[in-house]
């Protein structure tokens, strides 16, 4: 069995402890798990599809095929000719995405400076070699076979210009690099709105080398579901559908319904990232006033904060307000002076914590 790194998470238990003695109780702010209610329009979906005794299609239902194509072409500006694959949601992509694409020793993967932690894990996974980077266009080896990214950035809520995305796209195209953007806060603009990779302006009508993965835990509260997909490069998507095909990764058929209702149905993701932003507008401000300096931060799910100390000083701080927060750490060494702080808790929560703060 390939060794791992301990389950980050776990090394917060003494803190989530102090959190909990608080005589108000905890906020867990740690996390970017929804709280908010699964849309009515997606419940009815999937309990009228539960009765689905055959196996579902690992490609997709036509219906669900045509709604990943309907909304990659009216949110990420993608050509239709692209190709789209539904996952178990995108963790389970991202890691075992390496070892799908038949990665392993002696290749080189790159992921951000500051990441997500299941793209190293992927690597792991697969026995292949990470090197962390802002600019993969840097690396001079020619064992690089996958890059990472990941805009709007978790933890740092970081964008990247369109431009920037196009450099990197055919950088890594005239040394068959394929790129991969992990995009699950694409909807979820704040100071500012991320061109997604599958843009024809970016990666051009076929989206050659070019991968997307997509979730809707946020949009569309459905973490508890796991739906998500993956799209980009027609001759790749049919390549991991056959191996998936093989291996089983299939979506259960009512969650494909369900899938299905939350990509046609614009209403609720709308109302949702409206949540969001008074939240974070709650969060921002009694930071900000406790002395805290946010970084980044310009979408996504997350406020990325510092006063200039050790995460873990940062992390006991909040601890003591009965208050959970991240240590940015766990996303790599350039984190370590940062904390995370999610907007995903209810608006109670949020305003506890707010005059906690403060």
């Amino acid at each position: 069995m390939t060794p791992l790194p301990r389950f980050p998470w776990d090394r917060l238990r003494p803190y989530a402890d102090t959190a909990r003695a608080h005589p108000d109780g905890p906020v867990d702010l740690s996390m970017g798990t929804p709280v908010d209610s699964v849309p009515e329009v997606v419940r009815a979906a999937l309990t009228g599809a539960a009765d689905s005794p055959g196996y579902p299609l690992t490609i997709g239902t036509p219906r669900l095929r045509a709604a990943m194509s309907t909304w990659l072409t009216d949110v990420c500006g993608a050509s239709s000719s692209i190709g789209a694959l539904p996952t178990i949601g995108s963790k389970e992509l991202v890691a075992n995405l390496p070892s799908q694409l038949g990665l392993g020793a002696g290749d080189l993967i790159a992921i951000p400076s500051i990441a997500y932690p299941t793209y190293e894990i992927g690597a792991l996974l697969a026995g292949a070699d990470v090197v962390r980077t802002n600019d993969p266009t840097a690396i001079d080896d020619d064992r690089l076979r996958l890059i990472w990214l990941n805009h709007p950035n978790n933890p740092t809520g970081a964008t990247l210009p369109a431009s920037r995305l196009a450099a990197i796209v055919d950088w890594a195209r005239e040394r068959d690099v394929l790129v991969v953007a992990d995009e699950c806060y694409v909807e979820l603009p704040w100071t500012a709105r991320q061109t997604s990779i599958l843009d024809t302006s970016v990666s051009g009508e076929n989206a050659e080398g070019v991968l997307a993965v997509h979730s809707l835990s946020k949009r569309s509260n459905l973490a508890g579901y796991r739906a998500a997909f993956v799209a980009g490069d027609a001759a790749i998507i049919a390549g991991l559908m056959e191996l998936r095909r093989h291996a089983g990764f299939l979506l259960p058929a009512p969650v494909q319904a369900a899938m299905t209702a939350a990509l046609l149905d614009t209403a609720h993701a709308d109302e949702q990232r409206e949540r969001y932003r008074r939240r974070r507008d709650v969060l921002l401000t009694a930071v900000t006033k406790a002395g805290f300096r946010v970084d980044h931060s310009e979408a996504g799910l997350y406020l990325w904060i510092t006063r200039d100390e050790d995460c873990w000083e940062t992390v006991a701080w909040f601890a003591a307000r009965g208050i959970v927060v991240a240590p940015g750490e766990f996303y790599g060494p350039d984190g370590a002076r940062h904390v995370r702080v999610a907007l995903t808790a209810s608006d109670a929560d949020i305003a506890a914590a707010a005059d906690r703060v403060a």
